[in-house]
Formats: structure tokens, C-alpha cells, sequence
């Protein structure tokens, strides 16, 4: 079903949310890709920063029991990048020593210019010691057409799954725009969350009408925003949606938009983990709910 931008943003994304993804009370919020309509658990994990750490055996076991606890909790997309230091390595590493547990969706990227991508992509395959991935991405938009006809090449062999871009830079979304328009992905990667909000005028509705997966970067600002909104205390209101703490509270406003298919907030704490992953059970907040979230975030 494709809708008009009008629609998604008048408020038709309520109905569509509860279509697409079946949540209700009690119940974890999965979500469709658009491509194949596969439904996958809409809180994944990152690996920015918070796994880039070497080969320190505390920190190492630090995020392998992350990575227990997410498998745990039902698992969903393992996000990671060339560009993250040791970080896929350290994926690689507690995936082998969980003994590989079922619900991983494995996503990477591509991260340099053509004619070095398929050296990288072996490269990092061999790290995660996947015989195929889930979902490769052009990180940050760098050398996108041959990059991408790099992956469709894969894909049309039946080595990868999914294709995607990515970016994390709000000036680049004009020309994140241009290739949603030109050749649409199966998955586009960006940044939104209650405070960056650019690209809810264009590029969400962009998705929803085109059928492109959304996976949603940098959900707390790395960290500011929790940080910030922790001084002040959590509105009544908030209990409508099982809302009880402010990472909840900045996770279900992202999940709860209708193009959204996942957000990846990156932790190294297996209880920050558990809380991020709880913000999928129960209701999602509807139109209403959504502006009066961000209104709230806006005035603090």
C-alpha cells in the first residue's frame, strides 16, 4: 500500500502504524520491511563507540553479555561499520562465543571508494564470521552509484539480502534524497529523534511512499539527551504509553512514526540494553501523543 505525503503527515500514520506492525498492549513492536514485507524487532543495537574497544578482555565481555541480553530479548538488526575501530571484530568475537544465537540480523556497510569495496566487504565479512549479511549499506553516501551496483551485484547472486545507504550528516540529506528518487534502496540509515527533526518533512514521507526500510541513528543525541532530560521528572501523562523512564520515553517517539522500521541506540550496558529494548512492548504513541512529546522535549 503506498499513501500520499499528505497523508502520513495529516495523521493517517496512526492506522498505518497499528497495520504495519500489530502492537498493542503487552505486546513487542516488530516492524516490516517494506521490500518483502519480513518483519524484524524494531530495537536494534549500535556499535559506534561503545565496541570499539580493542582487544581489552573486560570490555570485550562487557559487550558480548550486551549482545546476550539483546539475543535474549528477541535479537533484531546488529548494526556496524569499517569505520568503527575494532567494533566488528568484537562482534565477530561474542557472536562465536554465544554459539551464533538465532534472531541476528546482521547489518554493515561499505565505507571507502570503488575499486576497494569488494576488498572491504571481504574483509568485514570475515570479522562478523557471517557467511552472508543481512543488510550491506554505502556508508555516508561515499562513492554511492558504484557502491551500490557493488551490492546489487551481490544481492542479484544471492549473496546479500538487503542494500541500503546511510548517512548521519543533516547536509547531506539532499543528496540522500536524490537516491531515494533516482534508485531506491531496500534500507536508507539517518538521524531522528525528538530534537532532529528535518527529516520528517521530507525524507520519512519520502520512505513511506517509496517502500524503503528506515532504520534511525543517533535515538539520544549519543547520550545528551538522556543526560539532559534526566534533571527533570517524567510527565504523568507518560504512563498512557508504559512510558516510565526518558530512554523509553525517546524510543517510542521514534518507533512509533509509520516509516520508521528500527532505531540503533549503542550501549555497553546490559541494563541499558534491557531498558531500550523494553520501549517496544505496549502501546505506541499516536499523532497527538508524538507532537505532544516533542513539545514537551522542546520546552524543557
Amino acid at each position: 500500500m503506498r499513501a500520499t505525503r499528505r497523508a502520513v503527515l495529516a495523521g493517517a500514520g496512526a492506522a498505518l502504524l497499528a497495520s504495519a506492525s500489530g502492537s498493542a498492549a503487552g505486546e513487542v513492536l516488530w516492524k516490516r520491511i517494506p521490500a518483502t514485507g519480513e518483519r524484524i524487532p524494531a530495537v536494534g543495537i549500535g556499535s559506534w563507540i561503545t565496541f570499539n574497544v580493542g582487544g581489552d578482555p573486560a570490555l570485550r565481555a562487557e559487550c558480548r553479555a550486551v549482545m546476550a541480553a539483546f539475543f535474549q530479548a528477541g535479537g533484531g538488526i546488529v548494526d556496524s561499520s569499517p569505520m568503527y575501530g575494532s567494533s566488528q571484530e568484537v562482534i565477530g568475537d561474542a557472536l562465536a562465543k554465544l554459539n551464533r544465537p538465532p534472531g541476528l540480523f546482521s547489518a554493515d556497510k561499505v565505507w571507502t571508494r570503488s575499486p576497494a569495496g569488494p576488498a572491504q566487504i571481504a574483509e568485514t565479512t570475515r570479522r562478523w564470521g557471517v557467511q552472508r549479511f543481512d543488510l550491506l549499506q554505502v556508508h555516508n553516501l561515499i562513492d554511492w552509484e558504484r557502491n551500490l551496483d557493488i551490492l546489487a551485484a551481490m544481492k542479484e547472486a544471492g549473496r546479500l539480502r538487503y542494500i541500503g545507504v546511510t548517512t548521519s550528516h543533516g547536509r547531506r540529506h539532499d543528496e540522500l534524497e536524490a537516491v531515494m528518487r533516482r534508485r531506491p534502496p531496500d534500507f536508507v540509515q539517518l538521524t531522528y529523534n525528538v530534537v532532529d527533526r528535518e527529516v520528517e518533512g521530507r525524507l520519512l514521507p519520502l520512505a513511506f511512499e517509496r517502500g524503503i526500510a528506515v532504520i534511525c541513528n543517533r535515538p539520544f543525541q549519543r547520550g545528551r539527551l538522556p543526560d539532559r532530560l534526566a534533571a527533570h521528572p517524567m510527565p504523568g501523562w507518560a504512563q498512557e504509553i508504559g512510558v516510565s523512564t526518558w530512554p523509553q520515553y525517546l524510543l517510542k517517539f521514534i518507533l512509533s512514526h509509520p516509516a520508521v522500521t528500527a532505531a540503533i541506540p549503542a550501549t555497553r550496558r546490559v541494563d541499558h540494553l534491557r531498558e531500550n529494548k523494553s520501549s517496544a512492548f505496549g502501546p505506541m504513541p499516536d499523532p497527538a501523543m508524538r507532537r505532544r512529546m516533542a513539545e514537551h522535549v522542546r520546552d524543557l
